[in-house]
């Protein structure tokens, strides 16, 4: 399975603007630059990006994992948070933090704690990330 997006950037680092789509249409020509990127300009960026992958990833991976344990959720919110920090002289995605809540009532808690755990270590983006940055997580059930 491959998936796909493009990015076009013209200009120099600061002053360029660029525009990212998917193939799904999900996005499509959605700007970014470097105001959106480390001011407060309204876009996207990267990290933004890989947050939302994340995120998005988690709560499909903690799905699954909590229905091996019997657990069907009502919801499953999770929020990444990517940290990006300027590492010797080059910029880098350090760490990700995943805050995750889960409407499940009367779930047992030990299966939880196992199926966030196993989720956190095996869905892809995290899989990915692993390899370079730290993941934390909060987990809670609701």
């Amino acid at each position: 399975m491959k998936r796909n997006a493009s990015a076009v950037w013209e200009g120099g680092p600061q002053d360029g603007k660029g525009q990212i789509s998917t193939e799904s249409g999900a996005l499509s020509a959605v700007g970014y630059g470097f105001a959106t990127r480390f001011d407060s300009e309204a876009g996207t960026n990267p990290e933004e990006l890989i947050a939302a992958a994340h995120a998005s990833c988690f709560a499909m991976a903690l799905s699954g994992r909590l229905a091996e344990e019997g657990i069907t959720a009502a919801s499953i919110a999770v929020t990444a948070t990517v940290s990006l920090d300027k590492v010797e002289t080059a910029w880098t995605v350090t760490a990700v933090h995943l805050d995750v809540t889960v409407k499940a009532p009367g779930a047992d808690a030990a299966a939880f704690v196992k199926a966030s755990e196993a989720a956190k270590a095996g869905c892809p983006i995290s899989r990915l990330l692993g390899a370079a940055a730290k993941i934390t997580m909060d987990a809670a059930l609701a």
